[in-house]
């Protein structure tokens, strides 16, 4: 149970949510009948140790919502309140995501990643308003909106989510506290608006680290998330604590020695702009590469090749970080195999 009301909400995120989330994606069993508890208390520690503040918990894996729930509460336990939990709200329907949104809540999270459902198609963008109001309405968490091309909104407007349509969101629905702002990507338009026209009242996250850097230099920030940024291990945290504290020489060296794993992240998910889907199998892998669990993903996932996980090894050996010494084999049967 949060330990906010959602009027409170606003005044707890500005107080608490800070720093970098990235993600974790949940382990399975070999046979992946079951969830790997060992697979994601490793990960959660994992965690800790880079010095993440907080972390998604990723649904888009075909997990089922009692399996979501259980994910939750190991994750919870095995924080011991170091991490902030992050409901990610993409299940298949509204009533899907509201009840997995109950259990989640009851299990240890705080904060909400709000998606819309693939076979949700607005009409209008009071539709889309429609959505999220219900959603946030059904729970005390907090609420992350997420303007992204990836819902196919465009449609309706160049930003994914209008600016007209945020601002009554804003202005509506209390536990909303933060706008993950990629709408129009690649473009950091959306960033800089919603900075403009909403950074007193609730927090900006800008979550991509290749756009943070930049422009942290120029627009103090308290929160990057959420994102796969433990594919460059510590680098991202350590980021953001240089940025707050003005050393912006040490940050630039930063963001200049990670250049190669940042290409190589880039060619990895380029396929996002035209599947509207993120490739889970890669940040998997490339947690993995850091020292996280790793190990088997249920279908319907994309797949993975020597290509594609080389190429994503080489970019952090190139960027100074330790090479992996297990092979690419080894990464399907994870650390913790059960």
């Amino acid at each position: 149970m949060v330990a906010f009301t959602r009027k409170e909400a606003r005044d707890w995120a500005f107080e608490n949510v800070k720093g970098v989330h990235n993600v974790v994606l949940p382990s399975y069993s070999a046979d992946l009948k079951r969830l790997n508890e060992k697979g994601i208390r490793h990960d959660i520690r994992r965690e800790i140790e880079l010095g993440f503040s907080g972390t998604l918990l990723v649904s888009e894996t075909t997990i089922t919502i009692e399996q979501y729930e259980q994910f939750c509460q190991w994750a919870f336990d095995e924080a011991k309140g170091k991490l902030m939990l992050v409901f990610h709200a993409a299940f298949n329907t509204l009533e899907d995501n509201i009840e997995a949104a109950k259990r989640a809540e009851a299990a240890g999270c705080e904060l909400v990643l709000l998606s819309y459902p693939p076979n949700f198609y607005p009409r209008t963008s009071q539709d889309v308003y429609d959505y999220t109001k219900a959603f946030c309405d059904s729970t005390r968490m907090a609420v992350l909106l997420f303007p992204v091309p990836h819902w196919g909104f465009d449609r309706l407007h160049p930003a994914d989510i209008e600016v007209a349509m945020l601002r009554r969101m804003v202005d509506d629905i209390p536990n909303v506290v933060a706008i993950k702002a990629e709408g129009g990507m690649p473009s950091i338009q959306s960033y800089i608006e919603c900075h403009r026209l909403f950074g007193k009242e609730v927090i900006i996250s800008c979550p991509l680290e290749n756009e943070m850097i930049p422009l942290g230099q120029l627009i103090p920030m308290q929160y990057s998330g959420t994102s796969n940024t433990e594919y460059m291990g510590d680098a991202i945290p350590r980021a953001m604590k240089l940025l707050q504290e003005g050393k912006f020489d040490e940050v630039s060296k930063l963001y200049w020695q990670i250049q190669p794993a940042r290409k190589a992240n880039s060619m990895a998910n380029a396929n996002i702009p035209l599947t509207l889907f993120i490739h889970r199998m890669v940040w998997k892998y490339q947690a993995w590469l850091n020292g996280f669990n790793g190990g088997p993903l249920p279908q319907p996932t994309m797949r993975l090749n020597d290509r594609m996980m080389n190429a994503l090894r080489k970019g952090l050996v190139d960027s100074g970080f330790p090479a992996v010494e297990l092979t690419n084999a080894d990464y399907f049967v994870g650390r913790n195999p059960c």
